[in-house]
């Protein structure tokens, strides 16, 4: 038994013999002269009064301390039952009170004002009658609170929300469900600190961006065989030199070759909103949103590869960048145990076509038709058409963007972009002596331009001649 209801025992036994003994000071202060109540109330009345508020707190208070201790069957039949009896013999009480003649009978009559001569005993049986249902009503509003409590918290859990507390309150059968909930509202926390950090884990891969644009409030929300369709933009990253360097490193330093240059590029695919769906052999496949996200983003890693490249330690990158916008489904692949989400698209041919131009035209970055479709008309893009894709579920017309050049050589090129396009549309009618002539004119203005050396050199080979000398 604790402390604190041992304290109520004591007091309530000593304000229940202390309210007997001085009981007799109570009744001896009120008297009935000429029908009205007469109080005389001496200091002994007064501690009487004091002794019977005091038992009637303290035993209240004993009574709902044992209920809490009770199941709540116990308990409302112990809150109404007691309670139905007591008011039952008081509207008995008041309706036969003209029957007795003793002396609280007649004080009670005359508090009351009842007698055979009116009705008001009808009143009073009223209005005990509904102080019986309020109090009878708030019984079962405080008694069955705790189950209000329990549908709210069930409620939450079936949804997977979490609160720091849970408090149920009640008898103590409720507690017993209280300390329940309680452990399964840790279990439910313990393992959305899991979620939490498994979402996190994935949100290093990808954007939250990525994740909204999927339809999705977190990646965990795909399951595995679930996806979802939608259009966005594939940027390729391709290492065009990495079969020449490999042959002249270890294995050790090839490792380190790649993985550094890794290094590069998947955290700027990261800042630019992008996701990093599969490292291939050579290169990174990542996806986007926007287009003007992956052009940026394009330009960002030829700018900090380029850098990358002087240092003296590792042999120098070349890379291919290649962009298209189209549909692709984003779905979860694996199995329960190991969950990977990734993307399928039938565009694959089309950029490994990409790739293979700028092998061919030694071009460092090339976008679609579709991309530049996509783009909004406010972003700003130099670029010149190169070549067209045109083979079974291949159909595209492909650019160079220019913006990858210092300012005075893509000045230089764009300059002459119109020249060039006519050169590369003669080339492929059948125009190879026409297309020369343009190519030559061209290459005379820039040197350095290697997609027009390419094509003059074809263009010249297709007529029979030789080809341009690259010191020409």
């Amino acid at each position: 038994m604790k402390t604190n209801t041992k304290i109520w025992i004591v007091v309530f036994l000593v304000s229940l013999v202390g309210g007997s003994i001085t009981s007799t000071y109570l009744f001896s202060s009120i008297s009935i002269i000429g029908g009205e109540i007469v109080l005389n109330f001496s200091t002994l009345s007064w501690v009487c009064v004091a002794f019977d508020v005091i038992n009637l707190i303290s035993g209240n208070v004993l009574f709902f301390k044992f209920l809490k201790t009770r199941k709540l069957s116990t308990v409302l039949f112990l809150s109404t039952v007691p309670v139905t009896l007591i008011f039952g013999g008081i509207m008995f009480g008041i309706f036969s009170i003209n029957n007795y003649s003793n002396t609280p009978a007649v004080f009670i009559k005359t508090a009351l004002n009842i007698n055979t001569a009116n009705n008001n005993r009808y009143y009073w049986l009223v209005v005990i009658g509904i102080v019986y249902l309020i109090v009878i009503s708030l019984t079962f509003v405080i008694v069955t609170r705790p189950i209000k409590k329990i549908e709210t918290v069930t409620k939450r859990l079936a949804y997977g929300e979490v609160r720091d507390k849970i408090n149920i309150g009640g008898t103590k059968q409720f507690q017993e469900i209280e300390s329940s909930l309680k452990k399964i509202n840790e279990n439910y926390k313990i393992k959305d600190d899991v979620i939490k950090q498994t979402s996190v884990e994935y949100e290093k891969f990808i954007p939250k961006k990525l994740i909204k644009f999927l339809g999705k409030k977190s990646i965990l929300e795909l399951e595995v065989g679930s996806q979802v369709k939608k259009t966005a933009t594939i940027l390729f990253c391709n290492i065009k030199n990495s079969s020449a360097v490999s042959k002249t490193l270890s294995l050790e330093e090839n490792f380190n070759y790649i993985n550094s240059y890794l290094n590069v590029v998947a955290p700027i695919i990261r800042k630019f909103n992008g996701f990093v769906d599969k490292y291939l052999e050579n290169g990174i496949l990542s996806v986007f949103i926007s287009p003007q996200n992956a052009i940026t983003c394009e330009m960002n890693i030829y700018r900090d590869i380029k850098q990358k490249s002087l240092d003296e330690n590792m042999p120098k990158f070349e890379v291919g960048l290649a962009i298209h916008t189209d549909e692709i489904i984003f779905g979860v692949v694996g199995d329960e145990q190991r969950k990977t989400p990734t993307i399928l698209t039938n565009s694959m041919e089309l950029v490994n076509k990409l790739d293979e131009i700028n092998e061919k035209f030694g071009s460092i970055m090339l976008i679609t038709k579709n991309t530049l479709n996509a783009l909004p008309t406010s972003f700003k893009l130099a670029y010149r058409y190169i070549a067209e894709l045109d083979g079974e579920g291949v159909e595209q017309s492909v650019f160079e963007c220019l913006e990858v050049f210092p300012r005075q050589k893509r000045e230089k090129l764009y300059k002459h972009h119109l020249e060039f396009e006519n050169g590369v549309r003669a080339f492929q009618k059948g125009n190879f002596e026409q297309a020369k002539q343009i190519f030559e004119k061209v290459y005379r203005q820039e040197k350095d331009d290697k997609p027009c050396y390419v094509y003059y050199n074809k263009s010249s080979e297709s007529l029979g001649q030789l080809p341009l000398n690259v010191h020409e």
